[in-house]
């Protein structure tokens, strides 16, 4: 696995010479799929802990500034205590490598036949994801991103600003 940091977005740089001790994954807290797996993830045994931040929050535009938070709530991104970066495939094959029970799968899914095989199921989920936002299954219901952005079927896109309520916003 190839990581590629958060302030460079270098591949590699940092992955082999520092240990990771934690790994933070961010999810679409909007999505069906990704809360069941957030839910998931939080029931598992980690040999490395995880912490579960939604994507596209004040929460992780605070801790991860460098990261494009739109494409976080696009794609899975789980981010290293040492500022590795990992996305799509390679980010849950990351997430398998710190749980107790799935650390072999990882190591399958980490060869080049594994990989193709994670990708694939990495866009199944990406292809159910897309037809819960066209409203193909929400019977007409609205999507709503953390980063302020809303699909209604009947009326398209609009924006509403997330509120800002932490200690530091600023009025003007």
């Amino acid at each position: 696995m190839t990581a590629v940091t958060a302030t460079t977005g270098t591949p590699g740089r940092g992955a082999t010479s520092a240990p990771v001790r934690g790994l933070t994954v961010l999810y679409d807290a909007e999505c069906a799929l990704c809360t069941h797996l957030r839910g998931w993830l939080a029931r598992q045994a980690q040999l490395v802990p995880l912490e579960l931040v939604p994507a596209g929050s004040a929460e992780a535009r605070a801790r991860f500034p460098e990261l494009d938070n739109s494409a976080t709530l696009d794609e899975v991104t789980v981010v290293g205590d040492a500022g590795q970066v990992y996305r799509g495939p390679r980010a849950w094959i990351t997430v398998l490598w710190a749980l107790r029970e799935h650390r072999p799968l990882a190591h399958k899914l980490a060869t080049p036949a594994g990989a193709r095989l994670a990708r694939g199921a990495v866009l199944a989920a990406a292809k159910w994801r897309e037809t819960q936002w066209r409203g193909t299954q929400w019977s007409g219901r609205t999507y709503r991103r953390a980063d302020g952005w809303s699909y209604h079927p009947g009326t398209g896109w609009t924006f509403e600003p997330p509120s800002c309520s932490g200690p530091g916003c600023t009025t003007r």
